[in-house]
């Protein structure tokens, strides 16, 4: 092993980012039409207009399989020593959804696989542990993915902010993309904002208190964040904000913006803001992915980033942790991103509301050998991903890659 230079720094971050979404989305307002709601309630009151469906042959699973074979060639799956998801929609109480894709890709064998949970927290846990292991293995990289199905059920307070899909991102030294940049402030709260218990099938959601968590714990992290390093609003071009609908994302940027801020300086972050919630307005919450589909939002409709730009970034994951960190952006990162994703969501399917609730509330229903075949089901023929679940064969999880 080559010994490193005394006081040299490497360079480590995104160097691939991929994202996979389900076939199927609901129209907002067909939802609010369904419930005797006003559309406005929820186009301008959450500023969202649609959801993505996952059917039950897509799950987080095959999602995020689905966004790492995106972007992965096979000397990257030589070199990943370590698959971690991030995810509060495990499909396993014990083995690792990890595991799973990691067996999909076909990643070398003598990787480590894990998955972590603390709400929509987990994968920025995950990207500060792939940092802390490459500076210690500076040759490897670690697959990092961040895969959800916000689900709440029907006609239920959070029925509005469902969603579905997944992110996944190659962490490497020397990225093409963006740098992680080693200052960052982490807050805990043990508070009951949002919970799962085991024994329930949908989240328990206190939305008002939840709402006021996110922003004061925004706020506060940002503070000891410019105290530890004297850094202030001007050190960033742009933030992006982890968004269970956009509207609090909005109000999160204006609780930054303090009352003496220029007008032009608040333009321009409002302006890489409502770039930032382009695609998060078309699939809704993605609980671990919702920051990271903003950040993937923003490098991709944004025309006014450049080389060097710095991007703050604040996680927040119910009950509560949260961290408020950096990137940078690499030189020529633009080259490394797609610019024509909005074609994904436009090839879409869009269901009405009846089919939206048989689709997405569908539960998996074994015989009593603990089998259920989904082989010949449209849905899977459907599919625009790379991976389906295809059955459940003596209560294990089978999966086939379709494309």
């Amino acid at each position: 092993m080559k010994i490193k230079e005394i006081g040299k720094k490497i360079k480590i971050g995104i160097d691939k980012i991929g994202f996979a979404m389900p076939k199927y989305f609901l129209d907002i307002r067909d939802l609010a039409l369904g419930r005797n709601e006003n559309e406005n309630k929820f186009v301008k009151g959450l500023m969202q207009s649609e959801m993505s469906i996952a059917p039950v042959t897509e799950d987080i699973v095959s999602l995020g399989a689905s966004a790492a074979e995106q972007i992965l060639d096979e000397e990257d799956k030589k070199n990943i020593e370590m698959v971690i998801v991030g995810t509060e929609s495990g499909i396993d109480q014990s083995k690792a959804s990890a595991v799973f894709i990691h067996h999909l890709l076909g990643i070398q064998p003598f990787a480590r696989c894990i998955e972590i949970k603390e709400a929509c927290y987990g994968a920025t846990a995950a990207l500060s542990f792939a940092k802390n292991y490459i500076e210690k293995n500076e040759n490897a990289s670690v697959l990092v993915i961040a895969s959800d199905i916000a689900k709440y059920g029907i006609d239920t307070p959070g029925e509005s902010t469902q969603g579905a899909g997944s992110i996944a991102m190659l962490i490497k030294k020397d990225p093409k993309i963006a740098v992680i940049n080693d200052e960052n402030v982490c807050q805990t709260r043990d508070i009951m904002d949002f919970w799962r218990p085991n024994y329930s099938n949908f989240p328990i959601v206190d939305g008002h208190f939840s709402t006021k968590q996110y922003l004061d714990c925004l706020v506060t992290t940002f503070d000891e964040y410019k105290k530890r390093y004297n850094q202030d609003l001007c050190d960033f071009d742009g933030f992006c904000f982890h968004l269970p609908f956009p509207k609090l994302g909005l109000k999160a940027i204006n609780s930054l913006l303090e009352k003496n801020v220029e007008k032009e300086t608040k333009n321009k972050f409002l302006e890489k803001f409502h770039t930032s919630i382009i695609y998060g307005k078309r699939v809704g919450n993605i609980y671990t992915g919702s920051l990271y589909l903003s950040l993937l939002s923003l490098l991709e409709n944004c025309d006014s980033l450049k080389a060097g730009d710095n991007i703050g970034m604040y996680s927040y994951g119910s009950g509560a942790v949260c961290e408020f960190f950096n990137l940078t952006l690499a030189e020529d990162f633009k080259n490394h991103l797609r610019h024509d994703r909005l074609n994904d969501f436009d090839n879409r399917k869009q269901l009405s509301i009846n089919e939206y609730e048989n689709l997405f509330f569908e539960k998996i229903i074994l015989d009593n050998e603990g089998n259920c075949d989904f082989s010949n089901r449209k849905l899977i023929q459907e599919s625009d991903n790379a991976f389906v679940l295809e059955k459940v064969e003596n209560h294990k999880r089978i999966y086939k890659k379709i494309k």
